[in-house]
C-alpha cells in the first residue's frame, strides 16, 4: 500500500484525531487553533518521515550509485579539504556495529555516523565588515521544510559567542524544549553565504555537494532521531542539552545520492498534502467554533420587542431547544463543552437558568440579616471594622437584575482577609509548621491539593491564618485570566493556614450559600471585574484587598439561589461527562492513529 493510499483509506482517522495541548512555551509556536493539536495529521506527518529514512517511500533504482560509493567520494573530499589546509583533519569515528542498526535498510543503501560525512560544528573566516547572517532561535522553524528567518549583522560583531554556520549547512537545536519541538534549519540565502546565531544548535556541514542536506535534515527530524536524542540528554531540568557525541556519532541510514533526491521531493509532495489536511480541519474548526459561540450567544438575547422576563423566558426555552437538537455535533470539542459550562454559569448568575418564585423572601431581608451579625462581630472584637466603601453606583451593576434580587458587595457579605507572607521573621516567638495553600492550590472552582507545601507560623497566628470550613478562597494573582480564581475549602486537610497571595473570605451566617458565591466569582461578570480593575504587567496581573471587598455581588433569594446552585451542579456535571466520554474517543483515535503508523513502518 502506497503511502498516499495509507493517507486516503484512512483520511478520517488523520483529520479526526484531535487532542488538547498545554500552553505553548518555549521551542514551540501557537497558532491560531489555540490548545487543540491536531493529533491525526501529527502522526501522519511522523509516518511519512520516517517511511521516508527507512526506504519506503519511493522505489529504488539498481541503476542508482549505491551509497557505499558516495561514502569513498565523501573520504576522498574529505581527505582533499585536509590537504588542502581548509578544514583540519577530524577524528576518524568507528564504523556502524550491528547492534546500532536499528531496521534492515534496503538495497544500495548503508549506515554512516554523521561526523563521517560532514563537519560538526565549522567555523567561519570572514572579513569584520562583511554583512552576515544572525538568525536566534525564535527565528528557527520547527517546518519540515527547514526554515528559518534572518537578521543583517557586520560579522564583527557576531563572529565570537555564536554558532557559526554557512550556505547549505544543515542545523537542530540541542536544548530542551526546542530539540523535542524539533527547532532545526537548512540554512539558505544568508547573506554572502555565511550567518552565526544561537549558541544552542548543533550545525552539520556537508563535504562539497556529496549529500543533499534537506536529506540529512529529514533524518533528523525523525521520530526515532529525536527519541534517541531525548534519552541522551544532560543536564539539569530546563537546561537539558543533546550532547556533541550523540549528534556527531549517531548512525544515519544514507541512500544513494539521486535516491536522496527522490526521498526529498516525495516528502515535500507529501507534507503539502498535510498542510491542506491540516488548514481544512483548522477551518472547520474555526467555522465550528464560530458557530457554537453564535448559538450560545443566543441565549442571552431578550426576545424581540419584549418587555418582560416571561417573554425572554419563552425566546432563552427556544433557542435552548434548537441547541439541544443539535447537541452531539455542537459539543465535539474540550473547547466548545468549555464554553457550554461558562454558558450555564452566565445564565445561573442572570437568574435565567430556574425559574423565580414570588414567595421567596427578597434578598434584601436576608442581607439585613447578614448587617446586623456583622455589626456584631465587629462589636464584639471577633472581626476588624474595614474603611466603609461607597455606595454601588448604577453603573457597577453587572447586569439587570430580577425581581426580589440586589447587589450587594463582597464586603458586605463575607470577612475577608489576607494570608501569611512567606519568610516573615517570628523573632523568638513559639511557633510550628502547618500545610498552607498557594495559589496553585486555587482552581477555578476546584482544589488541588497534589501538592501542599508547610510553612512556619507562630503560635499565637495559627488561628488568624487558618481556614474553616466553607471558606471562600480567591487568588490575588498569577496570568492576566486567572486573577480572583475562587475554591470552596471543605476541610480536606486540617488544619491548613494560607498564603497571603490567597484571600481568605468567610461567611457571616450560616445560612448563606457559599456556593452562590464561588459560582458568581467564576463566571464571566467577575472575571471582567477583575481583570479590569487587576494591577497589570506583562502576562502577570493582581488584585488587591479593597478590590476583592469591592467587587458587586448580585443575590437572589436564599431559596433560589439553592435552585440555581443545585442546577448548575446538575448541568456541569453533565458536561464533564461529555468531556470525558469526548477524551475517551479522543484517546481511542490517537491509538488507532499510532496502530496505523506503526503497521505502515513495520511491514
Amino acid at each position: 500500500m502506497s503511502v498516499r493510499e495509507i493517507i486516503t483509506e484512512h483520511l478520517d482517522l488523520w483529520t479526526s484525531a484531535v487532542t488538547s495541548k498545554s500552553t505553548a512555551g518555549r521551542g514551540t509556536s501557537s497558532g491560531k487553533r489555540g490548545k487543540i493539536e491536531l493529533t491525526g495529521i501529527k502522526k501522519l506527518r511522523e509516518l511519512i518521515l520516517e517511511l521516508a529514512v527507512r526506504g519506503k517511500l519511493v522505489e529504488q533504482d539498481p541503476s542508482d550509485e549505491p551509497a557505499s560509493v558516495l561514502l569513498e567520494r565523501i573520504a576522498e573530499e574529505k581527505a582533499r579539504l585536509v590537504k588542502e589546509g581548509k578544514i583540519k583533519k577530524p577524528k576518524k569515528l568507528p564504523e556502524v556495529e550491528m547492534e546500532e542498526k536499528p531496521f534492515k535498510l534496503p538495497e544500495g543503501w548503508s549506515w554512516a555516523r554523521l561526523g563521517n560525512i560532514s563537519q560538526i560544528n565549522p567555523r567561519n573566516d570572514a572579513y569584520e565588515e562583511t554583512v552576515a547572517s544572525f538568525i536566534p532561535m525564535p527565528l528557527v522553524s520547527t517546518s519540515y521544510h527547514g526554515e528559518h528567518g534572518q537578521e543583517k549583522r557586520p560579522w564583527g560583531e557576531i563572529k565570537k559567542g555564536y554558532t557559526h554556520f554557512a550556505e547549505g549547512d544543515i542545523a537542530i537545536a540541542k536544548i530542551t524544549p526546542c530539540f523535542e519541538n524539533s527547532k532545526a534549519a537548512v540554512f539558505r540565502n544568508l547573506e554572502n553565504g555565511i550567518g552565526a546565531g544561537t549558541t544552542e544548535l548543533h550545525v552539520a556541514r556537508p563535504y562539497g555537494e556529496t549529500l543533499n542536506p534537506f536529506f540529512i535534515l529529514l533524518c533528523l527530524k525523525s521520530p526515532r532521531f529525536l527519541s534517541a536524542g531525548e534519552g541522551k540528554m544532560t543536564g539539569s531540568a530546563g537546561q537539558k542539552r543533546v550532547p556533541k557525541d550523540f549528534f556527531s556519532g549517531v548512525p544515519l541510514p544514507l541512500p544513494p545520492l539521486t535516491e536522496q533526491h527522490r526521498i526529498v521531493e516525495k516528502v515535500d509532495e507529501l507534507m503539502s498534502l498535510c498542510d491542506r489536511l491540516e488548514q481544512q480541519v483548522g477551518d472547520q474548526l474555526e467555522a465550528h467554533e464560530v458557530l457554537v459561540d453564535t448559538l450560545l450567544g443566543s441565549l442571552f438575547k431578550p426576545a424581540e420587542g419584549s418587555l418582560t422576563r416571561s417573554a425572554d423566558a419563552a425566546e432563552l426555552a427556544e433557542n435552548w431547544t434548537r441547541i439541544a437538537e443539535h447537541f452531539d455535533t455542537l459539543f465535539t470539542t474540550e473547547a466548545s463543552i468549555e464554553k457550554l459550562k461558562q454558558t450555564i454559569l452566565q445564565l445561573a448568575v442572570m437568574g435565567r437558568l430556574v425559574e423565580q418564585d414570588p414567595n421567596d423572601e427578597p434578598a434584601s431581608v436576608l442581607l439585613e440579616r447578614i448587617a446586623e451579625e456583622k455589626a456584631q462581630l465587629v462589636k464584639e472584637g471577633k472581626i476588624r471594622k474595614q474603611k466603609p466603601l461607597p455606595e454601588i453606583a448604577h453603573y457597577e451593576h453587572p447586569f439587570e437584575i430580577p425581581t426580589g434580587w440586589v447587589i450587594s458587595r463582597m464586603d458586605d457579605l463575607t470577612d475577608i482577609q489576607s494570608g501569611i507572607a512567606k519568610g516573615k521573621k517570628l523573632s523568638g516567638k513559639r511557633a510550628t509548621w502547618l500545610p498552607y495553600l498557594r495559589v496553585a492550590n486555587v482552581q477555578r472552582g476546584r482544589l488541588d491539593l497534589s501538592e501542599v507545601k508547610e510553612i512556619e507560623i507562630a503560635c499565637t497566628e495559627v488561628e488568624r491564618y487558618s481556614v474553616k470550613k466553607r471558606d471562600l478562597l480567591i487568588t490575588e494573582g498569577g496570568d492576566w485570566d486567572k486573577v480572583g480564581r475562587t475554591a470552596i475549602w471543605n476541610a480536606e486537610i486540617d488544619p491548613m493556614a494560607h498564603q497571603n497571595h490567597v484571600f481568605r473570605s468567610r461567611l457571616i451566617l450560616e445560612e448563606q450559600n457559599e456556593k452562590w458565591i464561588e459560582k458568581y466569582l467564576n463566571s464571566g461578570f467577575a472575571r471582567n471585574y477583575f481583570s479590569d480593575s487587576s494591577k497589570q504587567t506583562t502576562n502577570l496581573a493582581s488584585i488587591n484587598k479593597t478590590q476583592l471587598r469591592s467587587c458587586t455581588v448580585p443575590i437572589p433569594p436564599l431559596e433560589e439561589q439553592q435552585r440555581i446552585t443545585e442546577k448548575v451542579d446538575e448541568l456541569i456535571a453533565l458536561c464533564d461527562h461529555l468531556k470525558a466520554r469526548l477524551g475517551e474517543a479522543g484517546e481511542t483515535r490517537t491509538q488507532l492513529a499510532e496502530a496505523v503508523v506503526e503497521q505502515a513502518v513495520t511491514t
